[in-house]
């Protein structure tokens, strides 16, 4: 049994995951598939990374140098195949402050710290906690997402160089009009059509890369004044060149690049987890989390040293992947050797391709994110969920998808402490020496602790009284102070409480303030979250 069991922990740990199962090979016709899809994920790579380079402010090349490096890294030692990672929106509205106020160099050195702090969040496994994301606050982030992605390449119908883009949709500039408009939504839509069809007819080539190289053969070989890749930035560069960021090291540097890093880190964990449980429901893939935590970490602090601006996992690009049919590690490492080859060797090849093609297929993969079954299940499930669905959806566009996840989980752990602090009640009898027995019912927790001191009447009970926690549970501080609260009126009235069924170590404490006289042969061996001191009022864990 500890074989197997060791076995399978091994199992989950392999970083070597090239192959789909331990019980399939990688063929020829595999490899093919992953490295197409590859190839597709990185040619939608590089509109969004020079687009997020212009919204923090820094040269295209340190975006696009973000999207190799991350994608590599996260790509060879991540903790689910099939997701991609590179430079992100999210990231690129909070560093956008910083690049004007301290310059690209702070940037550098935060993307640094941003990293030691994901690789300390994993080190602790702090990526478990994904696991308290509602489902609710997984629908909501998922569409406003894709609306966030929809807003996002409406820029693209602006006339080059006079598009503002924010990371959540576009500002300022002029739309396209005329003839340019209607050629950029036909083409726009040809290569949805392409993508939509190509399925049906062959399965050789990934449905967005045949978009691509079908609109943009189209494009070249009828000479169509189309908005490029080249009319958003050159590509063209050199290979990333090891750079310690040259900031003072001193405390000061630390103050100002602290909360920025801590920001940073904390967006770029929780779009990348809520990222790796998506393609985990896609995949049949589980678990990953603290590992991702580490792999996006050590990505951070080897782009903030090769100057790149960070970055984390890309639901968009991620999703083209995972559809493209990619399920191991070759099609992430494919795509960032892919951009890297475009940055050194190909750049004026694929500052050729026209937006419109990298456009439609984003927005196939709006299609294909957005959870359209939510909007027929607003009116089946209860009315709280439903709102959190909305309210994250709304923040997402309107924020950013961090904020719109704490949001969420706040609301759904408000609500369901609010239901549960509801539940709290006693059903009342009288035995045969004429004691009174409360019979608590429901949990007993901060929430509840003011509605459970409400069911005594110290006033009117008999000379003894019993509480029985047999169907109920004892949860936190509060708690055991409503406990003692209700033992204090008891004693004061000069009656005997008694508690029954109450957890060993609840009991242990409440017996140290000297009243409480309490039955313990029948008590559960559960034991409390916390440790309260009655005297001090000092927590203490397990």
């Amino acid at each position: 049994m500890k074989k197997a069991l060791l076995a399978r922990f091994a199992n989950r740990l392999e970083l070597s995951d090239l192959t789909l199962r331990s019980d399939e090979k990688l063929t020829p016709g595999l490899l093919r598939i992953e490295l197409l899809a590859g190839l597709t994920v990185a040619l939608a790579l590089v509109p969004e990374a020079v687009a997020f380079a212009f919204v923090a402010g820094v040269h295209p090349l340190v975006g696009l140098y973000a999207a190799f490096l991350v994608g590599l890294v996260t790509a060879l030692i991540g903790g689910r195949p099939g997701m991609i990672s590179g430079a992100t929106g999210a990231l690129a509205v909070v560093m956008v402050s910083l690049v004007a106020q301290h310059g690209v160099e702070y940037l550098f050195a935060t993307v640094v710290l941003m990293g030691i702090l994901q690789v300390i969040a994993g080190v602790m496994q702090w990526g478990k906690f994904i696991r308290l994301v509602p489902h609710p606050v997984m629908l909501g982030f998922v569409n406003g997402l894709a609306i966030v992605i929809f807003l996002a390449q409406l820029g693209q119908f602006k006339v080059p160089g006079t598009v503002e883009n924010t990371g959540h949709g576009v500002g300022g500039g002029e739309w396209l009009s005329g003839t340019p408009l209607y050629l950029m939504l036909g083409l726009t839509v040809l290569t949805m059509l392409i993508i939509w069809a190509m399925p049906k007819i062959s399965k050789v080539v990934p449905a967005p890369l045949a978009g691509i190289a079908i609109v943009a053969a189209l494009v070249i070989g009828l000479g169509l004044e189309v908005p490029r890749v080249g009319d958003l930035a050159s590509i063209s560069g050199g290979l990333p060149a090891f750079h310690v960021p040259t900031v003072p090291l001193t405390w000061e540097t630390f103050e100002i690049i602290l909360p920025y890093a801590v920001i940073l880190a904390a967006i770029g964990l929780i779009e990348s987890l809520l990222t790796l449980n998506l393609v985990g429901e896609m995949t049949n893939k589980r678990g990953g989390a603290s590992q991702e935590c580490v792999a996006q970490g050590a990505a951070n602090v080897l782009t903030g040293f090769f100057g790149g601006m960070g970055g984390c996992a890309m639901i968009g690009q991620s999703m083209i992947n995972v559809k493209s049919g990619a399920r191991t590690r070759i099609a992430g490492i494919a795509a960032a050797l892919f951009l890297l080859v475009f940055i050194l060797f190909a750049a004026p090849l694929i500052e050729l391709i026209p937006l419109a093609a990298l456009v439609g297929v984003m927005f196939m993969v709006v299609i294909g994110t957005f959870a359209w079954n939510s909007l027929t299940i607003l009116r089946k499930v209860p009315l709280m969920d439903a709102f959190v669905i909305l309210l994250v959806t709304v923040v997402t566009v309107m924020e950013d998808l961090a904020v719109a996840v704490v949001v969420g989980v706040i609301v759904s752990a408000l609500a369901y402490a609010w239901n549960n602090a509801r539940r709290i009640h006693a059903k009342t009898y009288t035995t045969a020496d004429e004691a009174k027995v409360y019979q608590v019912q429901g949990p007993l927790f901060f929430g509840s602790a003011e509605g459970f001191v409400e069911l005594f009447d110290p006033a009117r009970d008999p000379q003894t009284v019993i509480v029985d926690f047999d169907d109920s549970r004892v949860v936190d501080q509060s708690a055991l102070q409503a406990i003692e609260a209700v033992a204090a009126k008891y004693e004061a009235a000069g009656k005997q409480l008694q508690l029954r069924h109450l957890s060993r170590d609840c009991h242990r404490l409440l017996t140290k303030a000297g009243h409480l006289m309490v039955d313990s042969d029948d008590d559960p061996d559960y034991q409390l979250a916390v440790d309260y001191n009655v005297r001090t009022g000092i927590l203490g864990g397990h």
